[in-house]
């Protein structure tokens, strides 16, 4: 694993700056399947699916097949995967939007409303290992804020897949996955019905085909690979190093950061990582290429470079340093705050941004799967109140329409004002 120092800015500057860049040639693929399932349906999904997923079973899974997998599973898993779902519900539940009402002046009351969205469709990686933890993760805060129907497409879902679809209730499952999947997710076929929002995680394909429909369907990010960055000035350098190849085995295009002001910690750590290492497979080559360990002049400069990377996955060895982290998905405190808890028992949600996208937003959440509006209730004292106020702001941005569509209710009773003669205020009835 690579040691750089802070003061080497030309390698500081790529680790903040680096952003998952689509790759054209996937990009053009992705925009040829989602067009061809936008024209076919059902046609191209199937034709896909057979190339791409292997798909020889029916494409939709029964409910009586979910809970076959539920059975089948060992009950040590089927326990684990039910405490799991457990978790996820109780911090759901903390999640979902409240309405309310609040009267701004005498006769102007403005309510929030909130309504869950009507389906939702949730992406379940099937590649290189199964995933039942992303489907609790995506289904289950769906059904928490009250979505109706939850639907499931995962290429190849094994019996742990479909033990942790009947546990969170999933509506539907299709054996669908790429880009196919979330084309027919987003515009409907005969067989997927079309969703109101696409959530999940998924390969460069399925990022991509997200990104494409995202104007037509809304989704939950943008993703890219996977990323952790740990700020540490002690602690077991063993630990430290199994969270970084931890974080590392997911995808060999995963990043796993290190930042530390101790020298020597960074240098223990670096052997540990290597000594951890698998001999092939992506932890290693996620370390090779990603893998690095920068030395910075200060704990102040390492959690100002950590903001400034604003990681998926940020672990820290002390509450103070994890209070001035403003921009990280989820943030993990202390020697026992192991990412991989966060993976799978926490109930903390493990659907992060990634690529920086942390400045701006959390990971996925109950609150991902309501709608929000507003309710104004306006009463003839209310608007006589406003009037003055929104004349004056009418008629300044030029939009006389507006003021007259007040002026119209409150014919006789208003007090008209005018700024359009010599900046002067003239008050005449209606």
């Amino acid at each position: 694993m690579r040691i750089i120092e802070s003061s080497n800015r030309r390698a500081v500057s790529r680790l903040i700056g680096r952003r998952q860049e689509a790759d054209p040639a996937v990009a053009r693929q992705v925009g040829r399947i989602v067009a061809a399932v936008r024209r076919a349906g059902d046609t191209a999904v199937l034709r896909y699916a057979r190339r791409f997923d292997r798909l020889s079973a029916p494409v939709e899974v029964t409910g009586a097949e979910m809970q076959d997998g539920l059975r089948a599973v060992a009950p040590e898993l089927r326990a684990a995967l039910r405490t799991a779902a457990r978790h996820i519900r109780r911090v759901a539940r903390r999640q979902v939007p409240r309405g309310w009402r609040t009267t701004v002046t005498p006769g102007v009351e403005i309510e929030q409303r909130v309504t869950p969205l009507d389906r939702v469709g949730c992406y379940v990686p099937g590649g290189r290992y199964p995933l039942p933890s992303s489907l609790l993760m995506t289904v289950i805060p769906a059904r928490v804020a009250g979505v109706r129907e939850v639907v499931v497409v995962c290429p190849r879902p094994d019996q742990t897949v479909l033990a942790a679809a009947a546990i969170a209730g999933v509506t539907r499952l299709f054996r669908l996955g790429g880009a196919h999947a979330v084309a027919a997710l987003a515009y409907g076929t005969t067989t997927v019905p079309k969703v109101d929002k696409i959530v999940g995680p998924g390969s460069a394909y399925v990022a991509a085909a997200k990104a494409l429909v995202s104007t037509d369907c809304p989704i939950d990010f943008h993703a890219g690979p996977t990323e952790i960055v740990i700020i540490a000035t002690h602690g077991n350098a063993a630990w430290v190093a199994a969270d970084l190849v931890a974080q590392a085995e997911h995808d060999p295009d995963a990043r796993a950061i290190m930042l530390t002001p101790d020298r020597r910690l960074a240098a223990r750590v670096a052997a540990q990582v290597r000594s951890q290492l698998p001999p092939d497979g992506p932890a290693r080559a996620s370390i090779r290429r990603h893998g690095i360990i920068v030395v910075t002049g200060s704990l102040d400069e390492a959690v100002e470079l950590a903001n400034q990377i604003a990681p998926e996955h940020l672990v820290c060895d002390r509450e103070t340093v994890a209070r001035r982290t403003t921009r990280a998905g989820t943030v993990f405190i202390g020697p026992y705050g192991a990412q991989a808890a966060g993976d799978y028992a926490t109930g903390s949600n493990h659907v992060l941004p990634t690529g920086g996208a942390a400045r701006f937003r959390g990971g996925l959440s109950a609150s991902d799967f309501v709608r929000i509006h507003s309710v104004q209730r306006i009463t003839r004292g209310g608007l006589e109140a406003l009037a003055p106020t929104i004349l004056l702001l009418a008629e300044a941005e030029g939009l006389r329409a507006h003021a007259e569509s007040v002026r119209a209710r409150l014919k006789g009773r208003l007090v008209r004002r005018s700024l359009g003669e010599g900046g002067s205020q003239t008050s005449e009835g209606m």
